[in-house]
């Protein structure tokens, strides 16, 4: 997921003026605001769609209190495992031509598509979550998710009895990359010599790791045989095999994205959920379609960290009660910049 030389300088500039927390372009597209009554919301999904109990649940979520406070339509398209980027280009057109818009892509496996799409379709607004493509009519949905990922990463390490913990990523690419990094970074600040355990599912052109529980279980079980006792998946909808193993090994799990602790899908081991990870996609999602429907759409990264309220950690459980202080010390010391947390 190589981001384009255009959309690396804007991302540096953003960190150079210090506007994590804002839009970092100043072209706004969109004069007038439309009518909400008239706003069709086209959405694609990544590999798991709604129901996935993590990203794409996440993405849903903000869709649907569009849908209700702003009064909007929808249409909603599924990807499937294993498919071509010719596939997404086509759901991506459907939309578009259908008359959708604005159009949302859920994941960065959109990328090049929507790069190919949003040209020939320059009256439609677009935006992507987790990804950096620029074109005039996109706006990009990113997360500090490394910031999140340090704070579970220490909650890991303060509450791990064996010294030994793992991370289970879903595919072996950028973004997940900086999950495993911030969690390392997070765990080594509380307990420098602590051991931790890493394996992604699978490697691209194969996103089947963010969809294949079976596999997330065999990684997790493998961590749990070699002693770790707390695992943290950021694996899309492989997640729930992190969970099943984590419950017959009498271990922990960490979640992500979702407070997935408090999703019914994962009421059966919920117990063994620590945390979650939390990224609101939610709040993207719902803050660029109000952004729409108000005329104020802009394109280019908005940048959600720990500072603009776009990542955190869950307490569902009251696991982390008897830490929390410790934890919010360190948000704390990250949103001031007394930390700074490594995406890679």
């Amino acid at each position: 997921m190589a981001a384009a030389t255009a959309a690396g300088a804007m991302l540096m500039a953003a960190a150079a003026c210090g506007g994590s927390d804002s839009s970092t372009s100043e072209s706004t597209t969109g004069a007038s605001a439309p009518a909400a009554s008239a706003v069709k919301v086209g959405l694609a999904y990544d590999i798991g769609g709604r129901g996935d109990g993590s990203f794409n649940d996440a993405a849903a979520a903000g869709l649907d209190k569009a849908v209700t406070e702003l009064k909007v339509d929808k249409k909603e398209l599924e990807a499937t495992q294993g498919e071509t980027d010719a596939q997404k280009e086509e759901r991506l057109r459907l939309l578009a031509s259908g008359g959708y818009n604005p159009v949302i892509a859920v994941g960065f496996a959109y990328s090049a598509p929507l790069g190919k799409v949003a040209k020939e379709f320059p009256d439609t607004k677009f935006a992507i979550v987790d990804d950096p493509v620029a074109a005039p009519n996109i706006t990009n949905l990113l997360f500090a998710e490394e910031q999140g990922s340090f704070l579970v990463g220490a909650a890991a390490a303060i509450k791990s009895k064996s010294g030994n913990i793992g991370f289970v990523g879903g595919v072996d690419v950028p973004l997940i990359h900086k999950f495993e990094a911030g969690y390392e970074a997070g765990a080594k600040a509380v307990k420098p010599d602590i051991k931790i355990q890493s394996k992604y599912l699978t490697q691209p052109p194969d996103f089947g790791g963010f969809g294949d529980p079976a596999k997330g279980k065999t990684a997790a079980e493998g961590m749990f045989d070699a002693g770790a006792d707390i695992v943290y998946q950021a694996a899309g909808g492989s997640g729930g095999g992190v969970f099943d193993a984590a419950k017959a090994a009498k271990g922990l799990a960490i979640g992500v994205d979702s407070d997935q602790a408090a999703l019914p899908a994962y009421s059966g081991v919920k117990d063994v959920i620590m945390t979650s990870m939390i990224k609101k996609v939610d709040v993207a999602v719902f803050d660029f379609l109000q952004h729409y429907v108000a005329g104020t759409v802009k394109e280019g990264p908005t940048i959600y960290d720990l500072k603009a309220g776009g990542v955190d950690y869950s307490v569902t459980g009251g696991q982390l009660d008897d830490i929390k202080s410790q934890l919010d010390d360190y948000k704390q010391k990250i949103i001031s910049g007394e930390i700074t947390v490594p995406s890679s």
